[in-house]
């Protein structure tokens, strides 16, 4: 029985990390503006449409803000921490709950841009400029990561050759994760 609680749990939490992950990038590119012809943009606007449209219809945007996406984001993360309560024997209070699925949340959102800039500075090694050469996974890396990199781009100076702004952003959203798991 342990054994198929384990599995049971591990199954509950990676689909529901996948799919939340999925939907947390589509809100991250929507307000990045990136181009949603891109071949990667479009794989996740056919994963996430199907709860998304529907949503759409109730909940506006707010300015460019895709409300509808918050929303599932919020929904799906509370019935994964719950769910995964209940799996593990736990009471599942929904204000705790709730609260503890903000901050999984905010702390994905900066997962998602570390991740990306570790891989934007990987391909820039590998392949430069990869983000102007047709490469789609370049090209939403740095439509991405541009929000980030743009203000802090003017402070951090160069080391001869050298951009450390993404070192220095990686530096910054890993104080955030720091910050954010303190509060919960």
């Amino acid at each position: 029985m342990n054994v198929l609680n384990n599995i049971t749990v591990f199954l509950v939490d990676t689909l529901f990390s996948l799919y939340i992950l999925v939907v947390m990038i589509r809100l991250l590119l929507g307000l990045s503006r990136a181009d949603f012809h891109n071949p990667i943009s479009q794989f996740v606007v056919t994963l996430t449409n199907p709860p998304l449209r529907p949503l759409r219809r109730v909940i506006p945007p707010i300015k460019s803000i895709d409300t509808a996406a918050i929303v599932l984001l919020l929904l799906l993360k509370f019935v994964q921490n719950t769910l995964l309560f209940i799996l593990m024997g736990r009471s599942a209070n929904p204000i705790l709950v709730l609260y503890v699925s903000v901050f999984q949340l905010i702390e994905l959102a900066l997962y998602v841009y570390i991740f990306a800039l570790i891989i934007q500075a990987v391909l820039s090694w590998v392949n430069p400029g990869t983000y102007m050469g047709g490469n789609p996974l370049g090209s939403i890396l740095y439509s991405l990561t541009r929000p980030i990199l743009e203000p802090l781009s003017p402070m951090v100076p160069r080391i001869g050759m050298v951009d450390i702004t993404p070192l220095v952003a990686i530096i910054l959203l890993n104080i955030g994760l720091i910050i954010v798991r303190a509060m919960y």
